[in-house]
């Protein structure tokens, strides 16, 4: 049970580190790629990167799709360690992998793991603190993946060519944390009084009529926003190229946008909690919109150059989790870890699309400002699929009637 101060803190403390692995994992083949090519270790070209990077991805949309429901069904906790081990171990033996289809195999279980890990993760912290806190429980626990991300890119400036080390840590550090969330994470209380309902839910009643309309809103959402994340992550420096901006320039920006992303996190979570998840996301992704499409301007003053990056990834990147939170909010307990796996899942394929749209209007030598453009378009998506969330009230008559000792939809 989750009632106890001390467990609860174990609780926050574990899922963010749980996130924090997966953002450092995730990162961690993007900053090894150049090294591969570069080497041309087990004969890696540019396409067979290419084709593991989408493996990896495949399966983690593919591990929040299948694994997060199996959370409503076999808990939090076991579902959670089980998925930290699962890419700690296929994480350590990458480097040990002979050719370049078993190190996509390797990835793509390992992705499996990782893709289950975030929304169980959240899962868990949402139902740890008090539902109006369920927004910020989200958005701290982000934070983690931003922290992970950047420990990766230091280990890697350290590492240069022995990338060896970045999935040789990473691996380690899962299977120390494995046997410590085992003896200190508690099993959700809100997924134990559920199990006592004898009502079960499939991921056949998220697009039942009492969740059709949420459902569609978030799934949406969700898929405009990480093709927004991995995009601008993936692609960020190149379209400042090709702008005009110099080299060291374009690549200081995506410092300045992840570090807007914490930033972000931070301050959506905390403002969400106080007037609510769904008017502050309509207004973070339309912020977002405005801001996207302010970067096709050529700016010349570098400060305000900087200051926009760091607002467009303060808005950007928290408009995304805080769907997350949203969720976790919408849906009652005994649905609340499938919701969030189809959720992440199908957001997944937006990371999958952003990416290679993006890259296709480089190759074509129109990303700018056509990929500003496009990213505004999709951030403005978005923002209409947040406002078929409508006010709220349909949404809390499903939850009330899917399962009357959940409390009612206050945001």
């Amino acid at each position: 049970m989750t009632t106890s101060p001390t467990r609860s803190v174990w609780t926050a403390v574990l899922c963010w580190l749980t996130v924090l692995l997966e953002g450092y994992d995730l990162v961690a083949l993007g900053a090894t790629i150049p090294t591969l090519l570069k080497t041309g270790h087990l004969g890696f070209t540019a396409a067979g990167a290419t084709a593991v990077a989408t493996v990896s991805l495949i399966g983690v949309a593919v591990g929040a799709a299948a694994l997060g429901p199996l959370t409503d069904r076999f808990g939090r906790r076991i579902m959670l360690i089980g998925s930290v081990l699962l890419f700690s171990v296929f994480t350590l033996v990458l480097p040990l992998a002979p050719n370049v289809a078993t190190f996509g195999v390797f990835r793509f279980v390992a992705g499996l793991g990782l893709g289950a890990c975030m929304p169980v993760a959240l899962t868990v912290m949402s139902e740890n603190l008090p539902a109006r806190r369920r927004a910020s429980a989200s958005t701290f626990t982000m934070t983690g993946y931003h922290v992970g991300a950047v420990l990766t890119s230091l280990l890697a400036l350290a590492a240069v060519e022995n990338w060896h080390v970045l999935f040789y840590g990473g691996g380690i550090a899962g299977l120390l944390v494995v046997p410590i969330m085992w003896r200190k994470l508690p099993e959700s209380a809100a997924y134990l009084e559920a199990k006592q309902d004898a009502q079960k839910f499939s991921v056949r009643d998220l697009i039942g009529p009492k969740f059709r309309r949420i459902s569609i809103a978030v799934w949406t959402g969700s898929f405009m926003g990480l093709l927004l994340v991995y995009g601008l992550n993936t692609w960020l420096p190149q379209l400042m190229r090709t702008a005009g901006y110099p080299l060291s320039t374009s690549i200081t920006l995506l410092l300045v946008l992840n570090i807007g992303a914490v930033i972000g996190l931070v301050l959506a979570g905390t403002i969400a909690d106080r007037f609510g998840i769904r008017p502050v996301a309509r207004i973070w992704f339309g912020a977002g919109a405005v801001l996207l499409a302010l970067l096709s301007l050529k700016i010349g003053n570098s400060f305000a150059l900087n200051a926009l990056v760091l607002l467009t990834g303060v808005f950007v990147f928290s408009a995304q989790v805080l769907i997350y939170g949203y969720v976790a909010h919408a849906f009652p307990a005994q649905a609340r870890g499938t919701a969030l796996g189809m959720t992440s899942a199908i957001g997944r394929l937006g990371s999958i699309l952003g990416p290679f749209v993006t890259g296709a209007l480089v190759t074509a030598g129109v990303a700018y400002p056509w990929g500003f453009y496009f990213f505004a378009v999709v951030a403005a998506l978005g923002l209409c699929a947040i406002l078929l969330l409508g006010s709220g009230k349909r949404d809390a008559a499903a939850v009330a009637q899917a399962s009357p000792a959940q409390e009612g939809l206050q945001h």
